[in-house]
């Protein structure tokens, strides 16, 4: 139970794990921007404080089997980078019973709003939580550990000089070609249609990864299951169209 009087002004950023001690120097080119933003609300401090020690992933020894994270038997685990809100993390968990979850997100207020929904859900059983770069959780996995890996609306970096901070280049596709199984999926969205033809080219490029797309339908149409986010419904909103890409593990 969430003891809703946790102070709403802690600071959370104080509250959770500490990334590796070469964090600093991985930050100058992190994949994400802001980590912190408005107040949280009590219900969200409180989680922050209570919750997320107890589903936080330790990833200070390489190797790790996702599926010792939970204490039932899981099917398979699916991993996703960069959540926000938790909203696509949480639905999709509830759709796949038999299925373990492991959700990175460093940016405070998405973890906070995330680790709420997880508890009202009563999901606390089926998903873990890394508060950080998911390069750092991408390192300690286990080869071949998981089934299927998420990276849905991720920041553009539109400028050219912030493109080395574009998530999808090739070492980050080493990383989640090392840890798909054979068959499985790397699951791509975005609304920004120049990131878009930048993940194509750099995934088509690489040796582990098929496109599985065969009509324009699709990478046009959400797969099936897909709950929405609210990035979505914002790029939709301004005009823009989403595109959806899956992936195949050779």
């Amino acid at each position: 139970m969430i003891d809703p009087t946790i102070d709403p002004t802690i600071d959370p950023a104080a509250e959770t794990p500490a990334e590796p001690h070469d964090a600093e120097e991985a930050r100058s080119r992190a994949f994400y921007g802001r980590r912190k933003g408005k107040a949280l609300r009590l219900g969200q401090a409180a989680a922050i404080e209570e919750l997320l020690p107890r589903l936080a992933v330790d990833v200070s020894t390489p190797g790790l089997d996702p599926r010792t994270l939970f204490t039932n038997a899981v099917d398979d685990v699916w991993v996703e980078s960069g959540f926000g809100g938790g909203e696509h993390l949480v639905e999709t968990a509830k759709l796949n019973p038999t299925i373990g979850f492991v959700g990175a997100e460093p940016f405070v207020n998405g973890m906070a709003k995330a680790l709420v929904s997880i508890h009202e859900e009563e999901l606390e059983d089926r998903i873990r939580l890394h508060h950080a770069d998911s390069v750092f959780l991408l390192d300690a996995l286990a080869d071949a550990s998981i089934g299927r890996f998420y990276l849905l609306y991720p920041d553009p970096w539109p400028k050219k000089r912030h493109w080395k901070r574009r998530f999808v280049q090739k070492d980050n596709l080493d990383r989640i070609a090392r840890v798909l199984r054979p068959g499985g999926e790397f699951r791509f969205a975005s609304d920004w249609a120049p990131y878009v033809d930048w993940a194509l080219a750099e995934v088509l490029a690489h040796p582990a990864f098929r496109w599985t797309a065969e009509i324009a339908d699709d990478w046009k149409t959400p797969w099936a299951g897909w709950p929405g986010t609210r990035y979505e419904e914002k790029a939709i909103r301004e005009g823009r169209t989403p595109t959806y890409l899956i992936f195949r593990r050779a």
